[in-house]
Formats: structure tokens, sequence, C-alpha cells
């Protein structure tokens, strides 16, 4: 497995900032079109990207840290690929490939909280939240209604320049937006008195968000486009919500696997019982107790655990018996059990003190 710590160059306790900043210095030092005679470029690259995608995502970090591996085809599955990786550092900014136009927004992240019951049925969350959205009175444009955008004198229409940058690498060929139109080949000519011109105002936004059923504490969902309005004629950024699972009294979560820790009394576990235990389903389930029962003794029950996220089946119901000693009896209560160690042999303490008698 390879250690994303070392390719970007930090220590493993480095925070989010730590990491934006070794990737983005890597990011330009070793793209491809910045290193033409160098055959390795593009893997070494491919190397930088993917311990980025890993380590800057919380839920990931945490799985790598443990020892989880991951399909570097799954990294960058849900960003459109590593260019737009590279998008969100470098706006606009194209190492020798198609321009890409106007900058995109910014990225929003907002959490939410739901029980563990939510997380093993999945649930539709309402999220609501303030956002730069596109301006309703010219669509997005920043043109006033009516008014026609005019086609760029400066890069004719095309929102791009070639330009040549001096670097540490030496002379590289290089596509920028261009500077006169911000990307888009075409100038306003009239602002919307809306937007004044951004093509975009502030407002309170409201998304649905699917959370989907196996959800864990800590999971991020990506919903592509529903972030900041970009500049006009750019994407939007995207919407990151945070998934926060509130605990549950009754069980504690390892995996797709819960336990519940039933307690029970001396007598039932000497005698055996049937007890109720309770599911995250909100249904209870009888299970037999058998005489003899010993504390510490965990009972199975298949696929009554949580659902496994974005796969089939779901995880155990795992019971652990703990046996309740008491701390204090009544008068009958005592007799009877001193009367259970003379029969069998045991030697309790005698009382501290004497009884009064009724």
């Amino acid at each position: 497995m390879p250690d994303y710590y070392e390719i970007l160059g930090v220590s493993r306790d480095a925070n989010q900032d730590e990491i934006k900043r070794a990737f983005r210095k890597l990011a330009r030092e070793t793209h491809p079109d910045n290193n033409p005679a160098d055959d390795e470029a593009e893997h070494r690259f491919r190397e930088v990207a993917e311990a980025y995608e890993v380590l800057s995502d919380p839920t990931r970090r945490s799985s790598y840290d443990r020892g989880g591996a991951f399909d570097p085809s799954d990294l960058f599955s849900s960003f459109g690929g590593i260019d737009e990786v590279l998008s969100r550092f470098f706006g606009g900014f194209s190492f020798g490939g198609a321009q890409q136009g106007p900058v995109q927004g910014d990225d929003i992240g907002v959490s939410t909280t739901i029980t563990l019951e939510e997380a093993a049925s999945g649930i539709d969350r309402q999220i609501t939240f303030r956002a730069k959205v596109r301006c309703s009175r010219c669509g997005g444009s920043g043109s006033a209604a009516g008014v026609d955008l005019v086609i760029c004198d400066r890069c004719a229409g095309q929102g791009s320049l070639r330009v040549t940058r001096q670097t540490l690498l030496g002379t590289t060929m290089a596509i920028a937006p261009c500077d006169r139109c911000a990307g888009r080949g075409k100038i306003i000519v009239e602002p919307c008195l809306e937007c004044r011109g951004t093509g975009s105002i502030a407002d309170e936004v409201s998304v649905s968000v699917s959370i989907p059923p196996g959800v864990d504490d800590g999971a991020r969902l990506r919903l592509a486009g529903r972030g900041q309005a970009g500049e006009p004629g750019g994407r939007s950024g995207d919407l990151y919500v945070q998934i926060g699972v509130r605990a549950d009294d009754r069980f504690s979560r390892h995996g797709a696997d819960l336990v519940h820790r039933l307690t029970l009394g001396l007598s039932e576990v000497t005698l055996g019982t049937e007890v109720a235990v309770p599911t995250v389903d909100g249904e209870d389930t009888p299970i037999d107790i058998p005489a003899g029962t010993q504390p510490g003794t965990v009972f199975k029950l298949s696929r009554k655990g949580m659902p496994r996220l974005h796969r089939r089946g779901r995880g155990d119901l795992l019971v652990e018996v703990v046996v309740v000693v008491p701390t204090s009896l009544d008068a009958a209560a005592e007799d009877a059990l001193r009367a259970y160690g003379a029969a069998t042999g045991e030697s309790p303490a005698r009382p501290k003190r004497s009884r009064r008698k009724h």
C-alpha cells in the first residue's frame, strides 16, 4: 500500500491546510505538461492526486490510517476525474490542455445529525443554508434583459489565450482564460440591475438530501453543482453534507455489526430465561438464555445489524450477557441466598450485624 503521507511530504498529523498546500505545490511540479521529457511524470502526478483524494477526505483518511486500501479508479469517479480536482485549486488555469472557462463557484459544507434508526433505514433530509444562486432576472448571464452579450475582441470569442510562463521548471506554454472576458468569450455591455453583472445573488436554499441506509458517523455526501453559483458561464460549486449519527444507548456500533449489552440477574443466568432484545429496526426479538449461561457469553442474531453501505446484506446483532451482582439484599433474599450457599457447600461471610426479628 502506498504511503500517502510520504508522497505528499507531510506528517501523519498534518491538518487539511497543510495537505492542500502540499498538493498544490506537487501538482504543479509533477504535471506531465511541465515535464514533457519525463516518461514517469504522469505516474508521479497520479500518485500525488491519489494521495490527496484519500487524505483530504476525513472518512477515507480515517479508514486509510486503520489500514484500509482504495481502488484508484474509484477515487476520482465522484469528482469527474483528476482535471476537476485540479480546477478546484488552480481555477481556470490549464497546464496546456483545453481552457477551463469562467471560474466555478465555491463548494459549501453543511452538516446534519440523524439517529441510528434513521441511519439503518436511510432518510431524506431537508437541508437549508444560504448561498449564491443564479440571478432569476438575467438567468445567470449578468446582462440586462434584452441586451445581448458581445464577442470578446481580445480572444475572438475563444475565451482563452495561449501564454508563455517562466517557472522554476523553465519556459512552459499554457492556456489561460482571457483576462478581458474572464474565459466566457463574450462581454457584458449593460449589467443586470438585480445582480450588478455578477450573475448571482445571495439567497436561502433548501435541498433534499437522500442519506443512504448504512451510513456511518462522519460520512460525507457530495451533491454536484449544488454549491455556490460560479461566475457568469461558470459551473456551480458542490455541496458537501457531513453526516453525524447520534449515539444510541442500546447499541455500540462496529462497522455493520451492533453490540447490545444484556443485563441479567444471577437467577436468570443460572436457571435460564427468555428475554426480549431491542433491534435497530424498532422491533424487539425474543432470545432464549439457557440455564448456566456464563457472564460474557455472546449470542449472535444474524442480519439484525446495520445495512452494509452500498452493498447487499446486513451486519449482525451481537448480544453480550452482563450479570449484575446485587449490592444489597432484603432479609428474605439474603436468607434464600445463604440457603443456596449452604446447599452448594459455599462459605459466605457471616452477617455483620444481627437482623431485628419481627
